[in-house]
């Protein structure tokens, strides 16, 4: 009988699950739902390739706060909800640093 290590092979199911939680999160959809509504685009990009520099910077810490809430035995939902509002919080304070950056580069 051949052998089969399903949790090997259906790891990356595990990943990509999570990945589209912060994608739903962050731009509103999934990244299949990106691809069927994006099909040109979809051929050599994904949809984080179309982020703005705030969206990456946002992403990369909504990663490290869903993986706590998942250490905190959190439910997908509960995450969802709670990534939500941290992605505003975090979009708001980088837009106000990008300001107070700006004010005192002008300044100089």
């Amino acid at each position: 009988m051949p052998q089969s290590d399903y949790t090997k092979q259906t790891e990356w199911v595990a990943y990509a699950d999570e990945a589209d939680l912060l994608n739903v999160a962050l731009f509103g959809c999934t990244a299949k739902q990106w691809r069927r509504a994006n099909v040109e685009l979809a051929k050599k990009n994904n949809i984080r390739d179309f982020a703005s520099i705030n969206e990456l910077t946002v992403l990369s810490n909504l990663k490290t706060h869903n993986a706590e809430l998942i250490k905190e035995g959190k439910s997908k939902e509960e995450r969802l909800a709670t990534t939500n509002n941290a992605i505003f919080l975090k979009i708001i304070n980088l837009s106000i640093e990008f300001v107070v950056l700006f004010a005192v580069w002008k300044h100089n």
